[in-house]
Protein backbone atom coordinates (compact mmCIF):
# COMPACT_ATOMS: atom_id res chain seq x y z
CA UNK A 1 0.00 0.00 0.00
CA UNK A 2 1.28 3.44 -0.89
CA UNK A 3 0.18 6.89 0.20
CA UNK A 4 -0.14 10.16 -1.66
CA UNK A 5 -1.21 13.38 0.05
CA UNK A 6 -2.55 16.55 -1.54
CA UNK A 7 -3.57 19.67 0.37
CA UNK A 8 -5.63 22.44 -1.14
CA UNK A 9 -8.17 25.23 -0.75
CA UNK A 10 -11.32 23.98 -2.49
CA UNK A 11 -13.56 21.45 -0.78
CA UNK A 12 -16.03 21.89 -3.63
CA UNK A 13 -13.56 20.72 -6.28
CA UNK A 14 -12.20 17.88 -4.16
CA UNK A 15 -15.63 16.53 -3.18
CA UNK A 16 -16.89 16.86 -6.75
CA UNK A 17 -13.99 14.77 -8.07
CA UNK A 18 -13.82 12.16 -5.30
CA UNK A 19 -17.56 11.65 -4.71
CA UNK A 20 -18.91 11.96 -8.24
CA UNK A 21 -21.93 9.78 -9.02
CA UNK A 22 -20.40 6.92 -11.01
CA UNK A 23 -20.54 3.14 -10.74
CA UNK A 24 -16.92 2.80 -9.63
CA UNK A 25 -17.30 5.28 -6.74
CA UNK A 26 -18.64 4.21 -3.33
CA UNK A 27 -18.68 6.25 -0.11
CA UNK A 28 -17.68 3.88 2.71
CA UNK A 29 -17.89 6.17 5.72
CA UNK A 30 -18.38 9.82 6.63
CA UNK A 31 -17.98 11.80 9.83
CA UNK A 32 -19.98 15.00 10.41
CA UNK A 33 -20.68 15.66 6.73
CA UNK A 34 -23.61 14.79 4.48
CA UNK A 35 -23.03 12.14 1.84
CA UNK A 36 -26.13 12.60 -0.34
CA UNK A 37 -24.25 14.67 -2.91
CA UNK A 38 -20.82 16.34 -3.29
CA UNK A 39 -22.27 19.85 -3.07
CA UNK A 40 -23.79 19.25 0.38
CA UNK A 41 -20.63 17.50 1.61
CA UNK A 42 -18.42 20.39 0.48
CA UNK A 43 -20.76 22.90 2.14
CA UNK A 44 -20.45 21.05 5.45
CA UNK A 45 -16.66 20.99 5.22
CA UNK A 46 -16.54 24.67 4.33
CA UNK A 47 -18.92 25.71 7.12
CA UNK A 48 -16.53 24.26 9.70
CA UNK A 49 -13.46 25.64 7.90
CA UNK A 50 -14.87 29.16 8.34
CA UNK A 51 -14.52 28.79 12.11
CA UNK A 52 -10.82 29.48 11.50
CA UNK A 53 -11.03 32.27 8.95
CA UNK A 54 -7.29 32.53 8.28
CA UNK A 55 -6.85 28.82 7.49
CA UNK A 56 -7.24 28.77 3.72
CA UNK A 57 -5.50 25.49 2.79
CA UNK A 58 -7.71 23.26 4.92
CA UNK A 59 -8.39 20.46 2.44
CA UNK A 60 -6.63 17.16 3.16
CA UNK A 61 -6.89 14.69 0.29
CA UNK A 62 -5.17 11.38 0.96
CA UNK A 63 -4.98 8.52 -1.54
CA UNK A 64 -4.18 4.96 -0.44
CA UNK A 65 -3.43 2.47 -3.22
CA UNK A 66 -3.31 -1.30 -2.83
CA UNK A 67 -1.43 -3.94 -4.83
CA UNK A 68 -3.24 -4.86 -8.10
CA UNK A 69 -3.44 -8.55 -7.11
CA UNK A 70 -4.97 -7.76 -3.72
CA UNK A 71 -8.68 -7.54 -2.93
CA UNK A 72 -9.31 -5.77 0.35
CA UNK A 73 -12.73 -5.84 2.00
CA UNK A 74 -14.58 -2.58 2.45
CA UNK A 75 -14.59 -3.00 6.23
CA UNK A 76 -10.79 -3.38 6.27
CA UNK A 77 -10.42 -0.38 3.96
CA UNK A 78 -12.47 1.71 6.37
CA UNK A 79 -10.42 0.53 9.35
CA UNK A 80 -7.13 1.27 7.58
CA UNK A 81 -8.32 4.73 6.53
CA UNK A 82 -9.34 5.58 10.11
CA UNK A 83 -6.01 4.32 11.47
CA UNK A 84 -4.19 6.34 8.80
CA UNK A 85 -5.92 9.56 9.85
CA UNK A 86 -5.40 8.83 13.53
CA UNK A 87 -1.64 8.30 13.13
CA UNK A 88 -1.36 11.48 11.09
CA UNK A 89 -3.05 13.20 14.07
CA UNK A 90 -5.95 14.26 11.84
CA UNK A 91 -8.51 13.69 14.58
CA UNK A 92 -11.68 15.26 15.99
CA UNK A 93 -12.56 16.51 12.53
CA UNK A 94 -14.83 15.93 9.54
CA UNK A 95 -13.84 13.30 6.99
CA UNK A 96 -15.10 11.09 4.20
CA UNK A 97 -13.69 7.73 3.06
CA UNK A 98 -14.43 6.85 -0.56
CA UNK A 99 -13.53 3.74 -2.56
CA UNK A 100 -12.70 3.98 -6.28
CA UNK A 101 -12.55 0.86 -8.45
CA UNK A 102 -11.90 2.37 -11.87
CA UNK A 103 -8.31 1.11 -12.09
CA UNK A 104 -6.58 -2.26 -11.91
CA UNK A 105 -5.64 -1.60 -8.29
CA UNK A 106 -8.08 -0.80 -5.51
CA UNK A 107 -7.61 2.62 -3.98
CA UNK A 108 -9.19 4.92 -1.42
CA UNK A 109 -9.69 8.66 -1.37
CA UNK A 110 -9.85 10.30 2.05
CA UNK A 111 -11.08 13.88 2.39
CA UNK A 112 -10.58 15.54 5.77
CA UNK A 113 -10.86 19.03 7.21
CA UNK A 114 -7.64 20.49 8.62
CA UNK A 115 -9.79 22.65 10.87
CA UNK A 116 -11.09 20.42 13.64
CA UNK A 117 -14.50 20.45 15.33
CA UNK A 118 -13.22 22.90 17.95
CA UNK A 119 -12.15 25.40 15.30
CA UNK A 120 -8.44 24.65 15.80
CA UNK A 121 -5.92 24.07 13.02
CA UNK A 122 -4.55 20.58 12.42
CA UNK A 123 -0.85 20.60 11.52
CA UNK A 124 -0.12 20.00 7.84
CA UNK A 125 3.66 19.82 8.36
CA UNK A 126 5.29 17.16 6.19
CA UNK A 127 2.03 15.30 5.70
CA UNK A 128 3.32 13.68 2.52
CA UNK A 129 6.37 12.21 4.21
CA UNK A 130 4.48 11.18 7.31
CA UNK A 131 1.74 9.62 5.19
CA UNK A 132 4.24 7.37 3.43
CA UNK A 133 5.66 6.19 6.74
CA UNK A 134 2.19 5.50 8.16
CA UNK A 135 1.18 3.58 5.03
CA UNK A 136 4.39 1.56 5.30
CA UNK A 137 3.61 0.61 8.90
CA UNK A 138 -0.03 -0.25 8.17
CA UNK A 139 1.02 -2.42 5.23
CA UNK A 140 3.13 -4.53 7.55
CA UNK A 141 0.58 -4.64 10.37
CA UNK A 142 -2.26 -5.83 8.15
CA UNK A 143 -0.15 -8.26 6.14
CA UNK A 144 -0.73 -6.43 2.87
CA UNK A 145 1.36 -6.57 -0.26
CA UNK A 146 3.58 -3.74 -1.45
CA UNK A 147 1.69 -1.68 -4.02
CA UNK A 148 3.37 -0.76 -7.28
CA UNK A 149 4.98 2.66 -7.45
CA UNK A 150 7.52 4.61 -5.44
CA UNK A 151 7.27 3.58 -1.82
CA UNK A 152 9.60 3.24 1.18
CA UNK A 153 11.42 -0.05 1.50
CA UNK A 154 9.41 -2.47 3.61
CA UNK A 155 12.30 -4.83 4.32
CA UNK A 156 14.14 -3.25 7.24
CA UNK A 157 17.89 -2.82 6.74
CA UNK A 158 20.31 -4.58 9.08
CA UNK A 159 20.45 -2.95 12.50
CA UNK A 160 23.37 -0.52 12.77
CA UNK A 161 24.05 -0.55 9.02
CA UNK A 162 24.55 2.65 7.04
CA UNK A 163 21.08 2.33 5.49
CA UNK A 164 19.48 1.72 8.90
CA UNK A 165 21.13 4.83 10.35
CA UNK A 166 20.00 6.84 7.34
CA UNK A 167 16.42 5.67 7.98
CA UNK A 168 16.73 6.62 11.66
CA UNK A 169 17.91 10.11 10.75
CA UNK A 170 15.12 10.53 8.18
CA UNK A 171 12.45 9.50 10.72
CA UNK A 172 13.93 11.73 13.43
CA UNK A 173 13.99 14.79 11.15
CA UNK A 174 10.48 14.21 9.77
CA UNK A 175 9.13 13.86 13.31
CA UNK A 176 11.06 16.86 14.66
CA UNK A 177 9.87 19.16 11.89
CA UNK A 178 6.30 18.84 13.08
CA UNK A 179 7.30 21.11 15.97
CA UNK A 180 10.60 22.79 15.04
CA UNK A 181 10.53 26.36 13.77
CA UNK A 182 14.27 27.14 13.61
CA UNK A 183 17.71 25.59 13.11
CA UNK A 184 18.45 25.94 16.83
CA UNK A 185 15.27 24.13 17.78
CA UNK A 186 15.99 21.38 15.25
CA UNK A 187 19.54 20.95 16.59
CA UNK A 188 18.29 20.63 20.16
CA UNK A 189 15.60 18.10 19.29
CA UNK A 190 17.89 15.92 17.17
CA UNK A 191 20.55 16.00 19.88
CA UNK A 192 18.24 13.85 22.01
CA UNK A 193 18.53 11.18 19.30
CA UNK A 194 22.33 11.66 19.20
CA UNK A 195 22.17 13.20 15.76
CA UNK A 196 24.52 16.11 14.99
CA UNK A 197 23.91 18.82 12.41
CA UNK A 198 26.94 20.03 10.45
CA UNK A 199 27.11 23.02 8.12
CA UNK A 200 29.18 23.55 4.98
CA UNK A 201 30.58 27.04 4.34
CA UNK A 202 31.90 28.72 1.22
CA UNK A 203 35.00 30.95 1.05
CA UNK A 204 33.03 33.90 2.39
CA UNK A 205 31.94 31.95 5.45
CA UNK A 206 28.35 31.69 4.25
CA UNK A 207 26.46 28.46 4.90
CA UNK A 208 25.71 26.65 1.65
CA UNK A 209 25.01 23.09 2.78
CA UNK A 210 23.86 20.90 5.63
CA UNK A 211 24.53 17.31 6.67
CA UNK A 212 23.55 15.03 9.53
CA UNK A 213 25.73 12.62 11.47
CA UNK A 214 24.94 9.78 13.83
CA UNK A 215 27.79 7.63 15.08
CA UNK A 216 30.22 6.90 12.28
CA UNK A 217 27.83 7.75 9.46
CA UNK A 218 27.13 11.17 7.94
CA UNK A 219 24.84 12.14 5.07
CA UNK A 220 24.11 15.26 3.09
CA UNK A 221 20.63 16.51 3.88
CA UNK A 222 19.57 16.19 0.23
CA UNK A 223 20.78 12.56 0.19
CA UNK A 224 18.38 11.75 3.04
CA UNK A 225 15.50 13.49 1.26
CA UNK A 226 15.32 16.20 -1.39
CA UNK A 227 13.44 18.46 1.04
CA UNK A 228 16.23 18.20 3.61
CA UNK A 229 18.69 20.42 1.73
CA UNK A 230 19.90 23.62 3.40
CA UNK A 231 17.76 25.67 1.00
CA UNK A 232 14.76 23.51 1.88
CA UNK A 233 15.23 24.12 5.61
CA UNK A 234 15.75 27.85 5.06
CA UNK A 235 12.48 28.04 3.15
CA UNK A 236 10.72 26.17 5.93
CA UNK A 237 12.28 28.38 8.61
CA UNK A 238 11.33 31.58 6.74
CA UNK A 239 14.83 32.39 5.52
CA UNK A 240 16.53 32.11 8.91
CA UNK A 241 20.31 32.46 8.74
CA UNK A 242 22.65 30.25 10.73
CA UNK A 243 24.77 31.87 13.44
CA UNK A 244 28.09 30.21 12.63
CA UNK A 245 29.86 31.78 15.58
CA UNK A 246 27.94 29.40 17.84
CA UNK A 247 28.42 26.43 15.54
CA UNK A 248 32.11 26.34 14.64
CA UNK A 249 32.60 23.15 16.61
CA UNK A 250 29.73 21.43 14.83
CA UNK A 251 31.08 22.46 11.44
CA UNK A 252 34.56 20.98 11.88
CA UNK A 253 35.26 17.81 10.04
CA UNK A 254 32.44 18.29 7.56
CA UNK A 255 33.22 16.54 4.31
CA UNK A 256 30.68 17.48 1.70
Amino acid sequence: MISKVITGKSFAGCCRYVCRKEDHVKILHVNCVREANPKDMAADFEDNRRRLHNKHRAVFHGILSFHPSERVTESLMTLIACQYLDRLKITDTQFAIVKHSDKAHQHLHIIANLVNMKGKAISDSWLGLRGKKVAQALTLEHGLKVAQGRTPKLTPPARGSEEAVKEEIFSAIATALVLCKSFVHLENVLAHSRIDIMYKRNGKGEVTGISFRKGKYAFKGSDIHRNFSFAGFQKRFNGERVDLARRVKRSRGLGL
